[in-house]
């Protein structure tokens, strides 16, 4: 018998797979098919596959062509697949050529030719294609459309802004100088990063329109105006995605999902600190607590919950000093989070339960690795996962994959989104500027 193997993500199966997997198949009498896994297709930068592993294997399986199917998971596995299954041939795509020649000394490669004018990428792009704006005046403007390049189907079509000297020679788009509602006109889609005051009326200008709006976090400073702008949303079917980067970075949801299965018991303790000295951003000088706050307390809500007991914010914004400390209590836990423009300090965050905690080093929040630690250190253990582009690039393919399948996951709940807002305004009416 004479086994082949091969691989692919075989996302939105179409006649180039099927074709690859026939000529597969014609190599031997037995065909083993690898899919590979989200995680694995992430580290691969391979960010915005529309279907899940599940669906894309039952896919391979309905061909009838596959002997068997597994699942591709880690770099290296190829090796240790062709030694574990007896494998003789490995067959790959064309499009591969000399890059598996060193499997050569496990088994004959062969590269096959592809169908050409088809591919995946082909056909998310033109399934989903989007006419994207960018509102604001801050040079993390230029750093989110550099990540748009990543995901297949986004273009850019221009920027609003009353900064175009920022962005010139660095962004190669049309500048529609504070003209908002020109640019409306010409896009389906907005990403705003602009004053946190003028996002409220930014973000519902833009829902009126009917376009569908990703909005850097806080949304707006007050939670009723948050509500409305949702609710709007709804109203007009059209996407409110709010980004906080954190939120679509593999570790972080692994390391969250890991809590709430009880990996370290019963959580009583959340401390997490973000600090910069890099406080100017283009023609932006927000206070720490609107630069950093969102994302010091995503964790916070969306582990303890958004029903705490008190919140106490103890806060100096002078000339010299800029900080800000949150304290929450809970019926049976406590959080504290520390934010900071003018001064610095270890940008950790543990989460103690009553079995164990969680230890994720600076800066956390664009973490690709965290442990979670017992009283037996032997018990110990380190959890490990790629990272491309800090997070921005995933939040893009969320956006984009939401409008693709007309349904949205929510990396961040609606409520968190709100309690957010209303956190913003008790600072606010601490009489702090912006």
């Amino acid at each position: 018998m004479i086994k082949v193997i091969t691989y692919g993500t075989f996302d939105l199966l179409h006649i180039g797979h099927i074709r690859l997997l026939e000529r597969a198949k014609a190599l031997g009498n037995y065909l083993i098919v690898g899919v590979t896994a989200d995680d694995y297709d992430k580290s691969r930068g391979k960010i915005n596959v529309q279907q899940t592993l599940i669906e894309r294997i039952e896919a391979v399986r309905a061909l009838g062509i596959a002997d068997e199917i597994i699942v591709e998971e880690y770099e290296g596995q190829k090796i240790d697949d062709i030694k574990k299954y007896n494998i003789d041939i490995f067959a790959i795509g064309s499009d591969w050529k000399g890059k598996f020649d060193y499997l050569n000394e496990f088994c004959k490669v062969i590269y096959l030719e592809r169908t050409k004018g088809i591919s995946s990428s082909q056909i998310r792009d033109e399934k989903s294609k989007i006419k994207l704006g960018l509102v604001g005046d801050s040079s993390y403007l230029i750093k989110f459309a550099k990540e748009c390049f990543f995901v297949n189907g986004v273009e850019i079509v221009g920027i609003c802004t009353n900064n175009v000297n920022l962005y010139k020679n660095k962004l190669n788009i049309k500048y529609y100088t504070d003209d908002f509602e020109e640019l409306l006109k010409q896009v389906d889609s907005v990403y705003i990063y602009s004053n946190p005051l003028e996002r409220y009326r930014l973000v519902k200008r833009a829902l009126e329109n009917k376009k569908n709006v990703m909005c850097e976090s806080p949304i707006t400073l007050d939670s009723n105006e948050t509500k409305e702008l949702f609710s709007l949303a709804k109203k007009n079917k059209c996407l409110l995605q709010e980004n906080i980067k954190t939120a679509y970075v593999t570790a972080y949801n692994r390391m969250l999902l890991l809590v709430k299965t009880g990996k370290i018991g019963n959580v009583v303790s959340l401390d997490a600190t973000c600090t910069s000295l890099d406080r100017q951003e283009g023609s932006v000088n927000w206070n720490s607590i609107y630069r950093w706050g969102p994302t010091t307390l995503l964790p916070v809500l969306q582990i303890l919950g958004t029903n705490y007991k008190s919140i106490d914010i103890i806060t100096s914004n002078t000339n010299k000093l800029d900080f800000t400390k949150i304290n929450f209590l809970y019926e049976h836990s406590v959080a504290a989070i520390k934010v900071s423009n003018k001064i610095k300090s270890e940008g950790e965050m543990i989460i103690s339960g009553t079995e164990g905690y969680i230890y994720i080093p600076a800066p956390w929040w664009k973490t690709d690795y965290f442990e979670i630690r017992y009283e037996d250190s032997s018990q110990n253990k380190k959890y490990f996962y790629q990272l491309n582009g800090e997070g921005i690039r995933y939040q893009i393919a969320a956006f984009v994959h939401a409008l693709q399948i007309n349904q949205s996951f929510e990396y961040i709940e609606n409520d968190i989104s709100i309690c957010i807002s209303k956190i913003m305004n008790l600072f606010s009416t601490k009489n702090i500027k912006i």
